[in-house]
């Protein structure tokens, strides 16, 4: 690990590592994902999602003001943190990425049994009670294309700093 800073105005020593982050990815099923409304403002909601295929995949319903701002705009970000998880905490993972809303048949065959698997904690009647609620009239899917990360493990700047105070606290006064 990298002698720690004098302070912290430069974090980017305390990346996530690539293996913890598809962890994070696989093990958590919720994010914060952002677009940006026809004023351009940015807006985000927390949704459900599943990481798969090297991409973010969401749902809702068609008629929700988001599906019409990502087919105006389809630049979005999301944000997943090991909040919630059993990972430990203080590590999230930002992207930029590029949406697009999917409507066939196809997706939703595969899409929806992996969602209502995520959610509701494995197969089974609740599942597949969760899958079939989700297969409805105006249901889209919205797939997200990862471009730029931002990653942060919080671990790594504890351990650090817990380091450097030590290392502080064992020099004389002046």
């Amino acid at each position: 690990m990298a002698e720690h800073p004098e302070n912290y105005e430069d974090v980017t020593v305390y990346g996530l590592d690539d293996d913890v982050e598809e962890q994070l990815l696989l093990t958590h099923n919720e994010c914060t994902f952002i677009w940006s409304n026809k004023e351009g403002w940015p807006v985000g909601v927390i949704m459900s999602y599943v990481w798969r295929k090297g991409c973010f995949w969401l749902t809702a319903s068609s008629q929700r003001a988001r599906i019409s701002a990502v087919r105006r705009d389809p630049r979005v970000c999301i944000v997943v943190t090991s909040t919630g998880t059993s990972m430990p905490r203080n590590m999230t993972v930002t992207w930029k990425g590029t949406c697009e809303v999917l409507d066939d048949q196809a997706t939703k065959d595969w899409f929806y049994p992996e969602l209502a698997e995520a959610i509701m904690g494995g197969k089974g009647a609740r599942a597949q009670a969760f899958e079939e609620f989700l297969d409805s009239p105006r249901r889209i899917i919205l797939k997200v294309t990862p471009t730029q990360r931002i990653g942060y493990d919080g671990t790594k700047m504890g351990k650090a700093t817990t380091e450097w105070m030590k290392s502080r606290a064992a020099k004389p006064a002046d």
